[in-house]
């Protein structure tokens, strides 16, 4: 089933009478055995450069949207990546998919994930009912902060229909400072360079580059302070690396490493000090992202990657495999998710997991 309407979603969802599973441009795998409900609401709804807001259909592929704040010399803060090809998926990304799933690329470090710059949204919950939540402009809010909790809920709550973000002004100039350390010293380098008053906009580990650390803004202000985080790695033996900046950050949001390879794929958040000593137990490769606090594991198919990589503070999601893909959660975070679960979808509509 396809829509094309808020309308069309209010009529799909209120008319179902089996579990959905809500798709949007496919590109990060489609999980329960649901009937398929693709969201193509189209469109930028609205772009104010000058207010730095946008606000577009929920189905509005990320390539035109980046297209059309980068027309203005913008960009959304949180640098969204696509999985399509690490998971060997086909599709677009689409700007509501991103936001269902909170997918944020390695700028998170400095920018925060895609919900700290989602500001409103609309949304058609279990009920067949079209709810919005936030606005054009960030502001304080009393009880549920429907606009957060939607972000990352994958659709449980809520299938979204509209989204609005704020932007940022796109850095003319970057650069990155390149390390060549092992796994072990990774920890160490990432947290020295977040740790620095130089703003830091990205902070990695990739297979056979080492550490990598990326400065963005102005020329002579990039070029200044890729000079003295160089100076201050210099014991790891860092270096300014300028024109191959660019790639370096497309290979770690993307995590290029791993395209094309066989294997189970796992994603950890954990504690960016523990990223080194969990690394260490996998039996398999690694990439850092968020410094640290992000790893992507390529693992022989079937690992147990959990029990593996224990003990952790975090989660872990399987996102290629066929381990059950989201972790287990602790009772008292369980009865709150069932009891949200509950409040917006009493059917179980937008659950097939749960419902089945």
């Amino acid at each position: 089933m396809r829509v094309e309407s808020e309308a069309e979603l209010v009529e799909a969802v209120r008319g179902a009478r089996a579990p959905l599973r809500v798709v949007g441009g496919g590109t990060r795998g489609e999980v329960g055995a649901g009937e398929r409900l693709e969201v193509a609401i189209s469109g930028v709804r609205l772009y104010e450069p000058g207010a730095l807001t946008l606000i577009a259909g929920a189905g509005t592929p990320l390539s035109e949207i980046e297209a059309v704040v980068a027309a203005e010399g913008q960009r959304l803060p949180f640098e969204p990546p696509r999985w399509g090809a690490l998971l060997g998926l086909a599709g677009e990304s689409t700007i509501g998919g991103v936001a269902a799933a909170n997918v944020s690329g390695p700028r998170r470090v400095q920018a925060g994930a895609c919900r700290d710059s989602l500001i409103g949204l609309r949304f058609v919950d279990g009920a067949g009912i079209a709810v919005q939540a936030g606005g054009r402009v960030m502001k304080n809010v009393t009880g549920y902060d429907l606009v957060k909790l939607l972000a990352g809920s994958r659709g449980r709550l809520g299938v979204l229909s509209e989204v609005a973000f704020k932007l940022l002004p796109a850095a003319p100039a970057q650069a990155t400072v390149r390390a060549e350390v092992p796994l072990s010293e990774a920890g160490r380098v990432l947290a020295a360079a977040l740790a620095s008053p130089f703003d830091v906009s990205g902070a990695g580990w990739l297979p056979g580059q080492g550490a990598v650390l990326r400065l963005e803004g102005l020329e002579g202000s990039v070029g200044y302070r890729a000079g003295r985080l160089a100076a201050l790695l210099a014991p790891w033996g860092a270096r300014i690396e300028r024109e191959g900046s660019v790639a370096i950050w497309r290979d770690l949001a993307e995590v290029r490493p791993f395209h094309g390879r066989a294997g189970d794929i796992w994603r950890f958040s954990v504690k960016p000090s523990e990223a080194a000593a969990i690394a260490a137990r996998l039996d398999g490769e690694v990439v850092l992202d968020w410094g640290g606090g992000l790893i992507w594991a390529l693992l022989p198919e079937g690992t147990d990657a959990r029990a593996q990589a224990a003990p952790y503070t975090g989660h872990a999601t399987c996102l290629r495999g066929r381990a059950p893909r989201a972790e287990p959660e602790a009772p008292a975070v369980a009865a709150l998710s069932r009891a949200l679960q509950a409040r917006f979808d009493p059917r179980g509509i937008l659950d097939p997991e749960r419902a089945g």
